[in-house]
C-alpha cells in the first residue's frame, strides 16, 4: 500500500484534535459535576417531606374507578352576600388592616387560650378549596406538655445541625438580621402547637389507594386561611418549617406514613415584652401587576 508523505502530518494533527477534544471533555464533565455538588451542597437541607408530592402518582392499587364523592352528586343554588360599592370598599380596607398587622411572633406567652376558639379557626382551615374536594389535610392539635417538649426536642436537635452544617453561611447571613436560631422557646411555651400534614393519598373504603390531587396546593392554601384566622381572634404564631424532622414527628404524634409535615404553628397569645423585627412589606407596584 502506497502511503502519501503527508500522511504522518495528517495523523499528528488528528491526535493533537483527539487530545483536545478529550481535555475538553473532560473540563465538561468536571463543571458538570462541580455545577452538581454545588447545587447539592446549596440545598441539602430539602427533606422527602417538604418536596412537593402534587404530582407523584398513586400506586396500581387505583384501578382508575371514579374515587371521589357519590355519582349524581346533586347540586344547590348558591348566592353570597352583596355589599354596595361603598360597604365593599370599607370591609376591604378594614380586612386588609387587620391582615397588615400580621407578624411572625416568636414570643409567646404560655396564657391559656380557650380550646373552642382553636377548635373554630381549624374549622375555617377546613373550608379551604382542594383538588377534586379531596380534602388532603390532618391539623394535628398539641396541648401536652411532655408531648410539646419531645417536639421541641426534636426540632432543636435537627435545627442545631441546619444551622451549622447543611444551610450554608447565605442563608444562616440573611437570617442573622431577624436574630433566629436553633433554639425554640415557644414551643414549650405555646398553649397550643398545631401541626399541618399534608395527606399525599387517601384510603377508599376498600382499603385502595385515593388520589390526593394538588395536595401540596390545597394544604397551603388552607395553611393561609389559617393564619387569617387566627389573626382575627388576636392570636399570633410563626410559621415554621421543621428542616429534616417530619419522620420523628410523624411517629411521636402517631401519624400514617400517607402524611407528611408540611408545616408547624406554635400558637398563644404574645408575651408582654414581645418584639419583632422592623419590616416594611412591598408597595402594591411591586406585587401587582395589571394587564
Amino acid at each position: 500500500m502506497a502511503f502519501s508523505p503527508l500522511t504522518p502530518v495528517f495523523v499528528a494533527i488528528i491526535c493533537v484534535l483527539i487530545v483536545i477534544i478529550l481535555k475538553g471533555s473532560r473540563k465538561s464533565s468536571r463543571k458538570e459535576q462541580s455545577n452538581a455538588s454545588h447545587k447539592t451542597e446549596s440545598r441539602p437541607w430539602v427533606d422527602e417531606d417538604l418536596k412537593d408530592s402534587t404530582d407523584l402518582p398513586v400506586e396500581e392499587e387505583d384501578d382508575g374507578e371514579w374515587q371521589g364523592l357519590d355519582d349524581n352528586i346533586a347540586h344547590v343554588s348558591f348566592s353570597t352576600e352583596r355589599y354596595a360599592e361603598e360597604d365593599m370598599l370599607k370591609r376591604s380596607k378594614a380586612f386588609y388592616e387587620l391582615l397588615n398587622k400580621r407578624r411572625s411572633v416568636r414570643f409567646i406567652s404560655d396564657e391559656p387560650v380557650p380550646r373552642e376558639v382553636i377548635d373554630n379557626v381549624i374549622k375555617t382551615a377546613g373550608t379551604s378549596p382542594s383538588g377534586a374536594h379531596t380534602e388532603p389535610w390532618t391539623f394535628v392539635v398539641v396541648q401536652d406538655a411532655e408531648i410539646k417538649h419531645k417536639i421541641r426536642e426534636i426540632i432543636e436537635d435537627e435545627e442545631e445541625i441546619n444551622y451549622k452544617k447543611r444551610m450554608g453561611d447565605k442563608w444562616v447571613n440573611d437570617l442573622k438580621r431577624l436574630r433566629t436560631n436553633w433554639i425554640k422557646e415557644y414551643l414549650d411555651a405555646a398553649p397550643y402547637l398545631i401541626l399541618i400534614f399534608k395527606q399525599v393519598y387517601g384510603r377508599l373504603p376498600n382499603g385502595k389507594k385515593k388520589t390526593h390531587y394538588y395536595n401540596e396546593i390545597s394544604v397551603s392554601i388552607a395553611c393561609g386561611i389559617l393564619l387569617a384566622a387566627l389573626q382575627n381572634v388576636g392570636l399570633v404564631t410563626v410559621t415554621s418549617t421543621p428542616l429534616n424532622c417530619g419522620p420523628r414527628l410523624r411517629v411521636l404524634l402517631e401519624r400514617p406514613t400517607n402524611e407528611k409535615l408540611l408545616l408547624l404553628l406554635p400558637v398563644g397569645y404574645p408575651r408582654k415584652d414581645a418584639t419583632v423585627p422592623d419590616l416594611t412589606r412591598k408597595p402594591l407596584e411591586d406585587i401587582m401587576v395589571v394587564v
